[in-house]
């Protein structure tokens, strides 16, 4: 008899009662990796794509109510800050947020300005400016995209929900229970299937198709202009901005590492790198963004001090202040920046707008959905 019974207990630990429907069965969807790019993608084990976790993902994103609350002026969405149209972030001209500033539900402004969240599947050095959300992270509950969305839907400086909440009134919407169990295998909403859902959906917002990943195949040319901020981009006595942002052998267009480049001399931010890492070495430094798309993603920096790219080439060029933390791959930082010419400027602004991917930030599959399951618009 107690044999039988610890086998029955065993049964039960292995299929969860929240799993009405142990048999379900999904549809593995495989990253297509666009040309050059890595083949190494940060999906974890216990995640896996599937067909149906993007779509329930994608719903997820844009539905204002998840931030638990279906009154007009308290509902937010991932899609109210992330506009695909900004290379998901807000962007300096957002209808909402003035200058660029994000901020949630309560009015609370976000601790630092957005990063835009693009080819976030090839990041394995650490989510956020500072890199809190990573692997290494000795807290299991800040260890990748899916606890982001926790965080994003309880954070007072962002929907200052509540998972409970958020779970039972997305239980209660029809058609959601039902996308549920063909994703995970159950009509039972848990907050963390909804985290999974989105996670897979954000893993899908890839950008490859920008004009020089087009020349990089061989499909287009570039003008004479962009080819010579090209030369500049990728040369330590041009622009030298490969180092940190990449080039044509890394299509990413950053290392995903973090960096002190140089804009001040006095650190008392309690998020930079060195507030993960403890090392006197990295204060100041953070995330190397993106450079995809980087013309509509102002302002720039993690306080978004700088307005326009051509203010950020401004400041690489003449505006770098040296520290002792000033990192290595500032090779120009004893002389105060690159010394670039406004002709030389002006190539280098060209050569990265060729970086503007527009079947990405036009992508359909990636946009707001024009009906919720349950008919509703999608309300961002």
């Amino acid at each position: 008899m107690t044999a039988v019974l610890f086998a029955v207990f065993a049964w039960l630990m292995f299929f969860p009662a929240c799993k009405d429907d142990p048999e379900y069965i999904t549809t593995p969807y495989q990253i297509p990796v666009p040309k050059y790019f890595p083949t190494r993608m940060n999906i974890p084990a216990d995640n896996q794509m599937t067909v149906e976790g993007i779509e329930l993902g994608r719903y997820l994103f844009y539905d204002g109510r998840l931030s638990g609350n279906t009154e007009a002026d308290k509902m937010m969405s991932c899609g109210t800050c992330h506009l695909q149209s900004r290379s998901f972030e807000c962007g300096i001209d957002h209808p909402k947020f003035t200058g660029g500033r994000p901020f949630g539900i309560t009015g609370i402004v976000t601790p630092h300005y957005m990063l835009p969240m693009i080819n976030l599947v090839w990041n394995e050095s650490g989510y956020l400016w500072s890199g809190l959300i990573s692997e290494n992270n000795p807290n299991a509950s800040q260890r990748s995209i899916e606890d982001i969305v926790y965080m994003g839907v309880t954070a007072p400086h962002e929907m200052a929900g509540d998972t409970t909440k958020t779970k039972a009134l997305i239980q209660s919407i029809p058609g959601y229970p039902e996308l549920f169990a063909k994703a995970f295998g159950s009509h039972t909403v848990t907050f963390r299937n909804i985290s999974k859902a989105i996670a897979q959906f954000v893993r899908t917002l890839i950008s490859s198709n920008s004009k020089f990943d087009r020349y990089m195949r061989g499909e287009v040319q570039l003008s004479m202009q962009e080819l010579n901020g090209y030369v500049l981009f990728m040369t330590e006595d041009g622009a030298d901005c490969f180092h940190c942002h990449g080039g044509s052998g890394n299509p990413l267009f950053t290392t995903n590492l973090f960096y002190n480049n140089g804009k001040d001399s006095v650190f008392n931010d309690s998020r930079d790198r060195f507030s993960v890492t403890g090392n006197p070495a990295d204060h100041g430094a953070y995330k190397v963004t993106t450079l995809r798309n980087i013309e509509l993603t102002g302002p720039y920096m993690h306080d978004g001090r700088i307005k326009t790219l051509g203010e950020v080439i401004d400041f690489y060029s003449q505006g770098i202040i040296w520290s002792p933390y000033v990192h290595p791959l500032m090779h120009h930082a004893y002389d105060g920046g690159i010394q670039l010419t406004p002709s030389e400027k002006s190539d280098l602004i060209a050569f990265i707008k060729t970086l503007r991917d527009e079947t990405f930030l036009s992508n359909p599959a990636l946009g707001t959905p024009g009906k919720l399951p349950d008919g509703a618009q999608a309300i961002q």
